[in-house]
């Protein structure tokens, strides 16, 4: 069949019609995580977004990002983002672990501690980044050239270290009642952060009045838990600092305090590129104290839409080159009370015999052992056997703990230590069709993980008694592993990826945009190509 001429004409010009300009290569790398971001939220209240997450699905957009170890935490989620390496590489196998080495009596150690501070403990604690295995972004920026500048913020200590890494220029954390910095800086303390500090002490002096959006009221309805109810806005009082972590104030003073310091420290104008990761930590102190269904957790989202928003348009009158990636560190899931009562008959909490006091108590009674058997931050996750077992028990008690988790008809998995030990590492893809065993062997470090890993069932809460936390995240399940990556520089070609990535996959995509080398032995992700037509942004 013969074209017309007009059809034939049209063909022949968008032949030679050249490629889209790239954008400038950034000056300014951009990293946003927002804490339990889960992409079942993304995607819930995409219709919502009117500000900064809007503006960012204009660009490169992948809603089925993955976190995809095993222990979907804010600790080994953050050593992701910007590592390019699964926690087994990191070493960042959970917030909390054990070293049952130290002399310290609980022997638990906290993800971003100095353990050889005299007097340390994992709840009083020195911050520091010695336990992250692995160069970040900003380390290899450095690394290749010393002008380049690394400045970390966060609602969160394990946020900014995880993502800043070990050559951090600025890292700035809420401490619990002030913006602090990391420990033996020096130096004048930026206009910025203690412009910052004075306005949030000021917003913690008067009562905070809870504002209901329209469109979240169909998310407006009591749910009993505990001794409690949630789901509907509560007003926060004077000085309630604790509350003042899930209220849209601490998101917005992380956001201040980034943009004031873009600013004041002229970020992107230097010789070398720069990079800023922001750490909005309040969508997991709201997942955690309500559940994700409720009020708050829409309240939130549409305030995390305008906190991003308003960092975009700083970048934007910065009138630098610049890039940003928006994902998670791990995604959540609602209170089961909620869920039950939703759909989800299988939603419930864990069973109080599976903690690790219980289980340890039973072992011992079993063994006609007196002491601690096991040691666990939970009910699920790594589990210790204790060092003063007797070397000809060991096997028969690690055997005897193993079979009591499996016997639990809220257990889907047990791995030991030298099962995993002997996996290879997962290179196949897809990673949402990675097996269990898979899913730990991406999160397992021999030197630091536990000599049990235990995979609760789907829906099962890991809180028995919610007199604090009502919900949570951790399990090796898509509702925890899956996180948006969302990529956005002004100019660029937006579309949308609905396949698989890995959080992994961010260092090395944005490295290539500032033609920065990274060993692909070095990682375990891969570069994407954000431009959807012949360029590929892969190729510099």
């Amino acid at each position: 069949m013969s074209l017309s001429p007009l059809i034939l004409a049209t063909a022949l010009a968008a032949a030679v019609t050249p490629a889209a300009a790239q954008p400038p290569a950034p000056k300014l790398l951009v990293a946003i995580s927002i804490d339990q971001f889960s992409a079942d939220l993304f995607a819930e209240y995409r219709p919502l977004y009117t500000a900064g997450l809007k503006r960012l699905s204009t660009g490169a957009v992948f809603p089925s990002g993955y976190q995809s170890h095993a222990a979907t935490e804010t600790c080994p989620g953050h050593s992701t983002i910007l590592t390019g390496a699964h926690p087994a590489r990191t070493g960042i196998i959970a917030n909390n672990w054990y070293d049952l080495s130290l002399a310290r009596a609980d022997k638990k150690v906290y993800c971003t501690e100095d353990p050889t501070v005299a007097g340390s403990s994992s709840d009083n604690y020195t911050v520091s980044p010695q336990y992250l295995k692995v160069p970040t972004l900003g380390d290899r920026m450095k690394a290749a050239n010393p002008a380049s500048r690394v400045v970390s913020v966060a609602g969160k200590d394990r946020a900014a270290v995880m993502m800043g890494g070990h050559a951090i220029d600025q890292a700035w954390y809420w401490g619990g009642k002030s913006f602090v910095t990391l420990p033996g800086r020096t130096g004048a303390v930026p206009a910025t952060v203690n412009r910052i500090n004075a306005d949030v002490l000021a917003t913690l002096a008067r009562p905070g009045r809870a504002a209901l959006p329209a469109a979240c009221a169909s998310h407006s309805a009591a749910v009993h838990v505990g001794t409690r109810d949630v789901g509907v806005l509560v007003d926060r009082k004077a000085e309630d600092f604790a509350r003042f972590r899930t209220a849209l104030d601490f998101d917005r003073e992380v956001a201040d305090l980034a943009i004031g310091l873009i600013g004041e420290l002229k970020l992107g104008s230097g010789p070398a590129p720069d990079v800023i990761s922001i750490g909005l930590s309040a969508t997991d102190y709201v997942g955690h104290g309500y559940g994700t269904e409720g009020a708050e957790m829409c309240t939130q989202l549409l305030g995390v839409d305008t906190a991003v928003g308003r960092i975009l348009a700083a970048l934007d009158a910065r009138k630098v080159p610049y890039a940003v990636v928006l994902t998670a560190d791990h995604g959540g899931t609602d209170l089961p009370e909620r869920s039950h009562a939703r759909g989800v008959p299988d939603a419930v909490r864990v069973d109080k015999a599976l903690l690790p006091d219980a289980m340890s108590a039973a072992l011992a009674a079993e063994f006609k052992f007196t002491g601690r058997v096991l040691y666990g931050d939970g009910p699920f996750g790594d589990i210790y056997l204790s060092r003063d077992i007797p070397a000809e028990l060991r096997s028969r008690v690690l055997a005897a703990a193993k079979a009591r988790y499996q016997s639990s008809p809220q257990v889907a998995a047990v791995f030991t230590a030298d099962e995993l030990r002997r996996m290879p590492s997962p290179t196949t893809t897809p990673v949402e069709e990675w097996s269990l065993a898979d899913r730990f062997r991406a999160s397992f470090d021999p030197e630091r993980s536990g000599d049990l890993l235990v995979a609760l069932k789907p829906h099962v809460t890991p809180i028995a008694d919610p007199k604090g936390a009502v919900a949570t995240h951790g399990s090796p399940w898509s509702y925890d592993r899956r996180v948006p990556m969302l990529f956005y520089r002004p100019g660029m070609t937006g579309f949308e990826q609905p396949l698989s990535v890995e959080t992994v996959d961010i260092l090395p995509t944005l490295a290539s945009l500032i033609a920065l080398p990274v060993p692909k032995a070095e990682i375990d992700g891969r570069c994407l190509d954000l431009d959807p037509g012949p360029a590929d942004t892969c190729a510099r």
